[in-house]
């Protein structure tokens, strides 16, 4: 007997003579592991309340998501700031993204071009994509300058990092997982794994990742979500993922279309019961950035809502922009 429950993020399943669970999404038609069918997932590009969109500045738009995050909010009408940081070498040079040319500043010039710019978008707001190891510095320019943001770069000191928005009592949203999608998958395996502990027990897991050849490490949503199915009852340590990052391998065996290997995230979980009658499968792959790039853009519009309506709360996350129905 196989049954199909189709949610906002992809997961599938399949196996001789067991019950099969298949959860499927995809943000494009790409192919996955095994997967037969899919489900299209479009987002408006349109803004329901325009009055409350506040100006962007993306840093850095040298970078593909800095790119994709430009693209998706000129998509979405909003208006991005022609000014974007950048490392030294690339100071002084003009880029253009989605049609708009965006001027790029180097570390040496960043507080008085952000001053300058907060003078000129007294809304503004600036999205981060840089670099791990800038993620710390350029937030404390952030709080130096009272300017809001929403933080998409992954590593830096992560403690710090909310110390200093704290301390700043600043507004922003701050997550390492800006597929809105993904992340309500998370949070439903996170509710799962909190209301039923203990219900794989017995089960032995399987993980497989796949991303661009430049990503080194474990995906920290893998990581994320093993850890739910070790409160689910599953004996397994992140050392055991298998890791792809052969090309070959990834359009051979994992079925990443060619056009995304320099750009993709394709995870699978495969549960199988101790007597092998019964398996779940579980599947999200992402080709290209523009779910997190979207993701970035709903945030930042969330945070616009946030500072108008002076809340009390000023760190969020991407849970707290799903909760609010802030998906468009």
């Amino acid at each position: 007997m196989a049954f199909v429950l189709q949610v906002p993020v992809n997961l599938l399943g399949q196996q001789q003579q067991q019950n099969v669970v298949s959860l499927t999404r995809s943000s494009k038609p790409c192919p996955g592991f095994r997967t037969k069918q899919r489900s299209m997932l479009s987002i408006s590009a349109t803004l329901a309340t325009n009055n409350l969109a506040p100006p962007i500045m993306v840093n850095s738009c040298m970078g593909k998501m800095g790119e994709a995050v430009i693209e998706a909010g000129i998509s979405a009408g909003l208006h991005i700031v022609p000014a974007s940081f950048g490392i030294q070498k690339d100071a002084g040079k003009t880029v253009e993204v989605g049609g708009k040319n965006i001027q790029v500043y180097g570390p040496s010039d960043r507080e008085t071009t952000l001053a300058s710019i907060v003078e000129q978008y007294p809304n503004l707001i600036v999205v981060d994509f840089t670099v791990p190891n800038a993620v710390n510095e350029n937030a404390e320019l952030y709080c130096k300058s009272g300017v809001p943001f929403v933080m998409g770069t992954t590593g830096g000191d992560r403690d710090l990092l909310y110390k200093t928005v704290q301390d700043a009592n600043l507004y922003a949203v701050i997550s390492p997982q800006m597929g809105k999608q993904v992340v309500a998958f998370l949070a439903a395996m996170d509710i799962m794994s909190k209301q039923f502990p203990g219900a794989f027990s017995g089960y032995t897991l399987e993980v497989l990742e796949s991303h661009q050849a430049t990503k080194l490490d474990t995906s920290g949503t893998a990581k994320a979500v093993i850890s739910c199915f070790q409160k689910l009852g599953v004996d397994f340590d992140i050392d055991q993922v298998q890791l792809i990052r052969d090309p070959k391998q990834q359009v051979e065996m994992v079925g990443v279309p060619e056009e995304h290997l320099n750009g993709h995230a394709f995870h699978m979980y495969h549960l199988t019961s101790p007597d092998g009658t019964v398996s779940f499968e579980f599947q999200h792959n992402v080709c290209g950035r523009s779910i997190y790039a979207e993701g970035a853009i709903d945030a930042a519009l969330f945070l616009a809502k946030k500072i108008q309506s002076k809340a009390d709360k000023k760190i969020y996350d991407m849970i707290d922009v799903l909760r609010e129905g802030n998906m468009r």
